[in-house]
């Protein structure tokens, strides 16, 4: 399916809505039936039908067809925000007694629903370097029942072989699932290499305007259906059309503006790497990444999120860097029109900050839409402050 007709036309009948451009935002809660046998077949089956916001909406409707075929997928469910599109389907697919097997480092939040709420309920995790297929089959149980992966990761950018992961798991009945937020359904399509559910944080490049928090959730219509019959709906995880609506909104521009932060971003990792401040950048379409072949088999572009490390890497030269930027925003998230950093130190405390952890000493940067120059004298000064 074209790309242009998915973003711009895809599941938009103009004629149904006065022929406007922009779709509208159906913002009311509940919706009316003629005849009890019609309310009778919404009652029965919401997961198709406008019955009540909770579950479906017609500017929900839009975006849910829109992103289903940008990943290849069957179907696709919102959510409220990009963690609930990854924990809602994990609890409904897992009960007491299941492990799963979870690459190492993932999203902050995954490791807590891993390692402090799943635990409550009797399911366990085992946490593996992904970047290896071998630890994947040697960490495997007999009570194991899903793969969870992230590929890449949002700091160190891990890579996990996904078409590898897929073909083994089938092998064994498992589920894959991937949180696919660094690419986006643009420069990487795990359903096409064999994944199974595929979430991410929508707030990011499909949003693209910083202004809104959701989540996605693509995979085959059987699987969704189930996981909306009763984890998505008893748990209220729905999203507003207000949320739908400014989505749509940033799928209009998503080719543009990824495109833009993966060029710019080009230009600033190889600046970046000629500095005498700096020791290493990390970036999965940069020459000398340690995964590089495999980046360029699965993915088609790497976006604007890169890591790097200062030859200094002490708590005091990363902070002093990190307060001398101007314009570069200090903020966690990606994928708006602003760029930002975040510094590994801020998600520890500072008597855990262990000076032999490479991880410990990242800065993260996100390339956001502006010109890649102004980027630069930014990034100078403060490095020069450095001196």
């Amino acid at each position: 399916m074209n790309i242009s007709y998915i973003l711009n036309e895809l599941g938009e009948d103009r004629d149904t809505y006065f022929n406007a451009i922009a779709p509208p935002i159906v913002q009311s809660s509940n919706f009316t039936f003629n005849t009890v046998n019609a309310f009778r077949d919404a009652l029965s089956d919401e997961y198709d039908a406008n019955l009540y916001s909770r579950g479906n909406n017609p500017t929900i409707n839009i975006l849910r067809k829109k992103l289903a075929a940008l990943d290849g997928a069957e179907d696709a469910l919102v959510f409220g925000s990009g963690i609930a599109a990854i924990a809602i389907p994990v609890i409904s697919l897992l009960q007491q007694g299941d492990h799963v097997v979870c690459v190492e480092n993932p999203y902050s939040w995954t490791i807590k629903l891993f390692t402090k709420l799943l635990p409550r309920f009797g399911v366990t995790c085992t946490f593996i370097n992904g970047t290896e297929l071998q630890n994947f089959e040697d960490a495997l149980q007999p009570n194991t029942k899903l793969i969870y992966l992230e590929s890449p990761n949002t700091f160190s950018y891990e890579l996990q072989d996904l078409a590898a992961i897929a073909q083994l798991a089938k092998s064994k009945g498992l589920l894959t699932m991937v949180d696919n937020s660094y690419c986006s359904p643009l420069y990487q399509q795990p359903i096409k290499l064999g994944i199974d559910l595929v979430a991410q944080s929508a707030t990011k490049y499909i949003g693209g305007h910083s202004d809104v928090v959701a989540g996605v959730l693509t995979g085959s219509r059987a699987l969704l259906k189930k996981i909306f019959e009763l984890e998505y709906m008893n748990i209220g995880a729905s999203m507003a059309p207000q949320s739908a609506w400014l989505l749509i909104r940033g799928l209009r521009t998503l080719p543009l503006r990824l495109q833009r932060s993966f060029e710019s971003t080009k230009v600033i990792t190889n600046w970046l790497q000629n500095h005498t401040a700096i020791d290493k950048v990390i970036w999965p379409f940069l020459p000398g990444f340690k995964q590089a072949e495999l980046a360029q088999k699965q993915m088609q572009g790497c976006g604007g999120l890169f890591s790097f490390t200062l030859k200094d890497g002490s708590v005091q030269k990363i902070e002093n860097f990190c307060n001398s930027l101007q314009h570069i925003l200090m903020a966690v998230s990606w994928g708006g029109h602003e760029s930002l950093v975040i510094p590994a130190i801020a998600t520890i405390k500072a008597e855990d900050f262990d000076a032999g952890n490479i991880r410990h000493q990242l800065i993260r940067m996100y390339v956001g839409l502006e010109e890649p120059e102004y980027l630069i004298e930014d990034l100078e000064q403060a490095l020069n402050k450095l001196a």
